[in-house]
This record gives C-alpha cells, structure tokens and sequence, in this order.
C-alpha cells in the first residue's frame, strides 16, 4: 500500500504527482505488463542475446 503524507494546505495536484513518483517506483506496472503475457525462457535468452548483440554493433561502429 502506498501512503502518501500530504501536509497542511498543499496542492492536490503536487500530492497526486508523489504519488504518481512512488507509484511508478514500485514497479508495479511493469510488472503487470509482464505477467500479461507468459513469455518461454528460451525466447527470453534470445531476445538478450540480440540485444548484446545490437549494442556491440553500435560500440563497433562509434569506435
């Protein structure tokens, strides 16, 4: 549970951005994304795989 401490006379709106701050630091939607849909190890690897593999092209080609 979130809990956000909202001093005397503060703005609704800078409340709702706190939350909204520690709400995205949890991690929470990331999450939810993620269990939406089951994605096998074997295409996870390779999915990390070509991602290694793209960003040492782009090392390559800055050097």
């Amino acid at each position: 549970m979130i809990i956000v401490q909202v001093k005397e006379g503060e703005n609704i709106e800078k409340a709702l951005k706190k939350f909204k701050r520690k709400f995205e630091k949890t991690g929470i939607v990331r999450e939810l994304r993620n269990r939406q849909a089951f994605e096998k190890p074997s295409v996870a690897n390779r999915k990390k795989m070509m991602k290694a593999i793209y960003v040492q092209q782009l090392r390559a080609v800055e050097e």
